[in-house]
């Protein structure tokens, strides 16, 4: 029985920090989890072998509730290889991306159909228990396995509203070398900003998701003491339809027309870390009916 899932990055529109309802939109950066497994019995016991550049935490604590979820009742060995092209505490949701490609991997490997709102709630679950999310990224997992922008309540596990992106877009990202700390250390700093976050998730839900993620951006630089204003002001002169911190930073990601993506990462800042030009995610990693 093998498996083979696959899920993306993403970037946010609005964090879920402050009042646990998040949006964000995924990005052609992929993480990809291999399972293979060799079921013997019935005793709920898995002795699967991961390999050593991806074992953490959260992948066991992924891998674990996955196959209590669709193998309950079984037991046996198995293998499981993770590769990701994700950049790790940057703020483009990779432990979201990693842990939903090993779910995804092991609802295909038994046999299991499955919905990208069924995968990103067990994703969002084992990120919670290993510790890495303080409200679980449900927006973040559900964004990686989907096309267009999401807005959720990442504490009830539900889709607000899906949101269709034109398909001349794309989005020009500065990753600044350093990381930052874990969300859930930071929850209390960014309750305080509730207010601001809902006037943030309204526009979200009412369409307007380039004035949520400015105003979003301009919460998470308050909270995080970055200095982008002025970066975000040039990136939109250049062409840039919306720009914003991407998580808890300290990458910094502006939307934009794909003819216009150059200039305006040439306007991106920072001396060190990357400058990168992605694509939007463009297809489902879990079909829906209808797709073709």
């Amino acid at each position: 029985m093998r498996g083979v899932g696959t899920a993306t990055g993403a970037i946010s529109i609005v964090n879920a920090l402050p009042t646990g309802v998040g949006s964000a939109v995924g990005i052609d950066l992929v993480a990809r989890a291999e399972l293979e497994l060799h079921p013997a019995g019935s005793s709920e016991k898995w002795d699967v072998r991961i390999a050593d550049d991806a074992r953490s935490p959260l992948v066991i604590e992924s891998l674990t509730q996955a196959l209590r979820h669709f193998a309950p009742g079984t037991s046996g060995q198995g293998e499981l290889a993770v590769r990701s092209t994700v950049p790790i505490g940057r703020g483009l949701k990779s432990s979201s991306a990693v842990s939903s490609a090993v779910v995804l991997a092991a609802a295909r490997a038994t046999e299991t159909p499955v919905t990208a709102v069924e995968v990103a709630r067990i994703s969002a679950q084992a990120s919670i228990v290993a510790g890495v999310s303080a409200t679980g990224a449900f927006d973040d997992a559900l964004a990686g396995l989907s096309v267009g922008i999401v807005v959720t309540d990442n504490a009830r596990g539900e889709l607000l509203r899906s949101i269709p992106l034109d398909g001349g877009l794309g989005v020009a990202v500065y990753v600044p070398p350093q990381t930052h700390p874990p969300s859930p250390g930071m929850k209390a700093d960014f309750e305080k900003e509730a207010v601001a976050s809902s006037r943030a998730i309204r526009a979200a839900i009412d369409g307007d998701w380039r004035s949520a993620m400015e105003q979003n951006s301009r919460l998470v630089e308050r909270v995080m003491g970055y200095d982008y204003a002025a970066a975000r002001e040039s990136l939109r002169a250049m062409g840039a339809v919306a720009a914003g911190v991407s998580g808890l930073g300290p990458t910094l990601a502006a939307v934009a027309p794909t003819a216009q993506l150059r200039e305006v990462a040439a306007r991106l800042p920072g001396t060190s870390g990357e400058h990168r030009v992605l694509g939007l995610s463009r297809v489902r990693t879990i079909p829906e009916e209808g797709d073709p």
